[in-house]
């Protein structure tokens, strides 16, 4: 069966050699994740040219997804980089402190933090394990009582239990990691941190400034893990092209309980409103050392699938993990099993639905129509991936055919649910166009004599937004 969910892996020391790349893009990965808090500008340039090239080898359309640092709000390094502290201690958060940390105080990567916090505030360090009350702030030391102890190391992340830091989205690193990234012409760049829409706004600007001299335009995803982005969702998807459900910082914000019914109104939000959506962090997170995965994990991933996401992400345990592949290939397995189990209601989902443009129209009617007549596939001749990416916003079992004849717009649609991108030449002969397209599924194994199947498509040829039609045809012989 033809897996609908697709799966981000993130590239590190486990994953990045062009034989392993081969077998992790053969187990099923459409989006390769490059995350800049680790590296140099020159490792993520070599390692997008290593995806192309395996794509290639591998003959299947595999996005690219540049995912930026942020601000780095974090703790200093400590001398015999940790130290231990315990419940009821003092311990002091220092702006201006420069050398190594002890069990007393500690330098901050974050300078602002004296000015974020009062006293009663509580900070959450390193993903939620040490929680610290703050007591006082004197000039640039926090001071504060330990509330829950543990083991503190070297730059480990700090977060405000309920939001409210003001570190900025984009940092001067972040703006040239956005030039490395439309210089080997990424898909997708995913923003850390965004508060508004107002911070994707200033990412798009950047990125399309840079991708100048390459006539290139990505894609933003906006990565929600802040508590103040909650309540604005709606405008941050909006100004992008999509979201990622970022549990870890977003967890440990909000709080882990809070977390599952905000990953089921995220992905239903970004799919009414026809965006893309990522659900990741600790989905597999035991395979980091295990060869097979918990039942948790299991219903983790089988949940966001029937939720109605668009791709299941991968970090540590494909960056750094011993079994990057099995995996690979255990998210697949639970990604078309939950498939198997979805209910389809079409119907009442296009019920209320009201379509202002003539190509969201025809895209809409191409799923009513295959879906009641059984056809065995959909096919959108599309320039820009736009008709498959509406298409893909409703749950159907009829696989997708996103066939274009821009390399960018097929890598793009790598990363929308249900869809199957493929080249196609272009054609300005409509009649001529259908029949290629009719061929290239026949010869790929996907229809055969006697299969009906839905095909749509915009006259005159080859412009975007211009799907004005569509057909249902039978292949003949």
């Amino acid at each position: 069966m033809l897996r609908q969910t697709k799966i981000v892996a993130t590239l590190g020391p486990a994953s990045s050699t062009p034989d392993m790349l081969d077998r992790l893009i053969a187990a099923g990965v459409d989006v390769v994740r490059l995350n800049f808090s680790h590296g140099k500008a020159q490792d993520h340039i070599d390692r997008a040219t290593m995806v192309r090239e395996a794509a290639q080898r591998a003959g299947k359309a595999v996005a690219i997804m540049a995912d930026l640092q942020g601000p780095k709000i974090r703790v200093g390094k400590f001398e015999g980089n940790k130290t231990e502290l315990t419940n009821g201690q003092k311990f002091i958060l220092d702006g201006g402190y420069t050398g190594l940390g002890s069990n007393e105080r500690v330098g901050l990567d974050y300078k602002e933090l004296p000015r974020d916090v009062k006293p009663g505030d509580v900070l959450l360090l390193n993903d939620g394990l040490l929680v610290l009350e703050v007591e006082a702030v004197r000039g640039e030391e926090v001071h504060t009582t330990v509330r829950i102890g543990g083991e503190l190391s070297n730059n480990k992340g700090i977060n405000k239990q309920g939001g409210g830091l003001t570190a900025p989205a984009l940092t001067a690193k972040d703006m040239e990691d956005i030039k490395t990234a439309v210089s080997f012409q990424c898909e997708y760049i995913a923003v850390s941190f965004p508060k508004s829409a107002t911070d994707m706004e200033m990412a798009r600007q950047l990125a399309n400034v840079a991708g100048e001299p390459w006539r290139h335009k990505p894609n933003l995803i906006a990565k929600i893990e802040r508590s103040e982005a909650i309540p604005l969702l709606e405008s941050i998807l909006k100004a992008s092209d999509g979201i990622m459900v970022a549990r870890g910082d977003l967890a440990v914000e909000v709080g882990n309980a809070a977390v599952p019914a905000l990953q089921k109104r995220m992905i239903r939000l970004a799919r009414e409103m026809d965006r893309v959506v990522i659900t990741a962090t600790q989905m597999m997170e035991s395979m980091i050392t295990n060869p097979v995965p918990t039942r948790a994990e299991v219903s983790d991933v089988a949940n966001a699938v029937l939720d109605g996401t668009d791709a299941v992400m991968l970090s540590a345990e494909t960056a750094a993990g011993k079994y990057p592949v099995e995996t690979v290939e255990a998210m697949s397995a639970i990604c078309v099993a939950a498939e198997k189990a979805e209910e389809m209601h079409l119907d009442a989902d296009m019920a209320n639905r009201r379509f202002g443009r003539i190509d969201q129209s025809i895209a809409m009617g191409a799923l009513f129509t295959a879906h009641h007549l059984g056809c065995k596939a959909i096919i959108a001749l599309t320039e820009s991936g736009s008709t498959a990416l509406w298409m893909s916003r409703h749950r159907i079992d009829v696989p997708i055919f996103g066939l274009t004849s821009q390399p960018v717009s097929q890598r793009r649609m790598a990363l929308y649910r249900n869809v199957r991108p493929m080249l196609m030449p272009h054609m300005s002969d409509r009649d001529a166009a259908l029949t290629q397209a009719e061929a290239l599924l026949v010869g790929r194994g996907v229809l055969k004599p006697g299969d009906t199947y839905a095909i749509t498509c915009g006259e005159p040829m080859g412009y975007p937004g211009g799907t004005n039609m569509l057909k249902v045809a039978r292949v003949g012989g």
